[in-house]
């Protein structure tokens, strides 16, 4: 019996240093690629780096000075509006799913839907915004691009939202109910503030999710070579610009590509940076 166990031992032992080394080199093998883009993405930003990135417009085809004013401020235009859309309809959704359809099977039904439509490739939800937007108006628009990307916005609000309220204690709740305090009041004043840490970290996400979307605006909002504020038509924007200033036999523009990528990379960094710290704060504060 002790050589029989002695042997299970040895095959467990084996099987587990097997599976170390293995998850070891996938885990290197990955942060290697990432490493890799992060180092060339952030070299060739930094050389393309200018204040006139930031004042002038983008350069016409054969012109070796320009920037990406307008496409910064379109893609904060087109940000802006999507979170505007897609974040409160999102703490609504998980709001009712937390608190009450948390044991029913309609709460179970949206769940699921929610995780399809957050898994769904971005691009079937620009064609899905296409037909439904851009075709019955007859143009592309920033209006349309925002809808777009408030699909993308809207299953990740909604599942951090309902995750985050479903933490909060049920002590809370029993507690303020107990005191004849009515059920909207429990949810705005009591677990909104205990769970707005990690709501707001939803949004956050959110937002560095869609910052570098560039399928579903190819076909909303399209694109704009000129300053436009006027989001009924097509406006420019970083992503699509990016896309196809990259392609682009113009040097200048490739190297404007670059500039872009850099922006949108610190842009990523930081949001994510700010939720992270949002949910350390939380997790300290409860402890």
């Amino acid at each position: 019996m002790a050589s029989i166990a002695d042997r299970l031992y040895f095959r467990r032992r084996l099987v587990n240093a097997a599976s170390l080394v293995l998850s070891g080199a996938a885990t290197l093998f990955g942060l290697f690629w990432l490493v890799w883009i992060l180092w060339v993405t952030i070299s060739k930003g930094v050389d393309a780096m200018s204040l006139s990135l930031f004042t002038e417009m983008t350069p016409p085809p054969g012109q070796d000075t320009g920037g990406l004013k307008n496409a910064i401020v379109g893609s904060l235009m087109l940000s802006t509006l999507a979170i505007c859309l897609g974040a409160p309809v999102g703490i609504a959704a998980g709001t009712f799913l937390a608190e009450y359809a948390r044991s029913r099977k309609i709460g179970e039904v949206i769940r699921f839907v929610n995780d399809i439509l957050l898994s769904a490739p971005s691009i079937v939800l620009g064609l899905f915004v296409y037909t439904l937007v851009v075709r019955p108006t007859g143009s592309f628009s920033g209006y349309a691009g925002s809808v777009a990307m408030a699909f993308i916005v809207l299953p990740v609000v909604v599942r951090t939202t309902d995750e985050m309220l479903r933490l909060v204690p049920s002590q809370m709740r029993e507690a303020a109910l107990s005191l004849g305090i009515p059920q909207w009041k429990v949810t705005t004043q009591i677990l909104y503030r205990a769970a707005l840490p990690g709501i707001l970290t939803g949004v956050l996400l959110a937002l560095a999710r869609i910052s570098g979307e560039t399928a579903p605006l190819l076909f909303t909002a399209f694109n704009n070579q000129y300053w436009n504020t006027d989001m009924s038509g097509a406006m420019p924007n970083l992503p699509v610009t990016i896309f196809q200033f990259a392609m682009s036999p113009f040097e200048y523009w490739n190297q404007l590509a670059w500039a872009g990528a850099f922006l949108i990379t610190l842009f990523v960094l930081a949001v994510s940076l700010v939720a992270r710290t949002l949910l350390l704060r939380k997790k300290t504060h409860h402890d």
